[in-house]
């Protein structure tokens, strides 16, 4: 059974060091075209793609003359502010001619955390998909500071499989996957294939080396591991510096394979369930219907919203009896939910004053 197969959502992670030479600090455009290929290959094949590449610091400093070596804040800044466009116009460059949109997504530590970011960031990734474009994901460099930055990619990657609800992350990297002990010092070190339950005795043998470019240590991937797997996504750590990489890992290529808990959707519902509710939805039997039959709450279906909750709370949407028969993250705060209840989605604008956003309670926020 090749490592992909089944998977419906793809995120896969790009290190600097695979994405710009070290000698010279120029774009590997040929490996890059070659992963193009790649990812023109899974999208025929019907899968959502997401990439989340590092580079723009490494790809800037030379434009900008930056010695080897540590960087200030301020210069570290200005260096991601001039390489992420080149590294967009990269991407644009390869993916265009095979006919695949593109659009960049930059992401800080606070997007994740805070959860009106959470949902913005969630949603536009969701249309971008819909429409069938391959989002480029990258940390916001220029303007994330030491206290809102993920610090490393391969975080950065779970979040967005996670964010995204992907069941599979792959990370490019420069080792082959992982080992009972650091390969580099200890020839007796075996190559772990599949791991289902993350030890603290893998993590104590993982160390935190990093290499070349990479900010990332074999920690940092253990640490994404454990947030992918929680979140309903398996991940595969693999050797990337080898032309058309997904191509080699369906040819069955060496890699370590992290076995996801649940599936992408029932861990949302999941921690959906375990928030604590800050206010109550109550609808009419239509609505009720309605959520049964595996639809959105719309406001028209809305009789009154009790509690005080901002865009992103958890709220339990019930019948006009009291019964409780969902919860779900509400995407109005109160003052606009009491404003349209019953409110059909033709008139939303004119009723807020700008245009709305439709569900009331999504779908895939809710669980029933």
């Amino acid at each position: 059974m090749a490592a992909l197969d089944g998977v419906k959502r793809l995120v896969f992670k790009i290190g600097s060091t695979l994405l710009v030479d070290r000698e010279t600090g120029e774009l590997r455009i040929d490996w890059l075209r070659g992963l193009a290929a790649d990812i023109a290959e899974q999208k025929v094949q019907g899968r959502d793609v997401i990439v989340v590449s590092s580079g723009s610091i490494a790809l800037g400093r030379r434009v900008l003359g930056l010695d080897d070596g540590a960087l200030a804040l301020e210069q570290s800044q200005a260096a991601a502010a001039v390489g992420q466009i080149r590294l967009a116009q990269a991407y644009e460059e390869v993916l265009g001619p095979l006919n695949i949109k593109t659009a960049q997504i930059l992401l800080t530590l606070e997007d994740s955390a805070d959860r009106r970011r959470y949902l913005n960031s969630r949603g536009t990734m969701a249309e971008l998909l819909r429409l069938n474009v391959v989002p480029i994901v990258n940390e916001n460099d220029s303007v994330a500071t030491d206290e809102i930055r993920y610090g490393d990619n391969d975080r950065l990657a779970a979040r967005v499989a996670a964010m995204a609800g992907a069941d599979m992350l792959v990370l490019l990297s420069d080792v082959d996957g992982i080992y009972t002990a650091d390969p580099r010092n200890d020839k007796k070190a075996k190559h772990i294939p599949l791991i289902e339950e993350m030890t603290e005795g893998l993590m104590a043998g993982a160390g935190d080396a990093g290499t070349g470019l990479s900010k990332g240590g074999m920690r940092t991937k253990l640490l994404a591991a454990e947030v992918a797997m929680g979140a309903g996504c398996a991940m595969i750590i693999m050797e990337g510096d080898q032309q058309r990489p997904l191509k080699r890992l369906h040819e069955g290529t060496k890699h370590s394979l992290f076995k996801a808990r649940h599936n992408p959707m029932d861990a949302r519902k999941n921690w959906i369930s375990g928030m604590k509710p800050k206010g109550q939805v109550v609808i009419d039997q239509g609505a009720m219907d309605a959520l049964l039959s595996g639809k959105s709450l719309l406001p028209v279906g809305v009789k009154q919203v009790n509690g005080a909750f901002d865009r992103g709370d958890m709220v339990e949407i019930i019948d006009q009896t009291g019964r409780v028969h969902a919860r779900g993250l509400i995407r109005y705060d109160a003052a606009e939910a009491g404003q349209i209840c019953g409110v059909r989605l033709t008139d939303l604008e004119q009723k807020l004053g700008h245009v709305g956003r439709g569900a009331m309670v999504h779908r895939d926020d809710m669980v029933v």
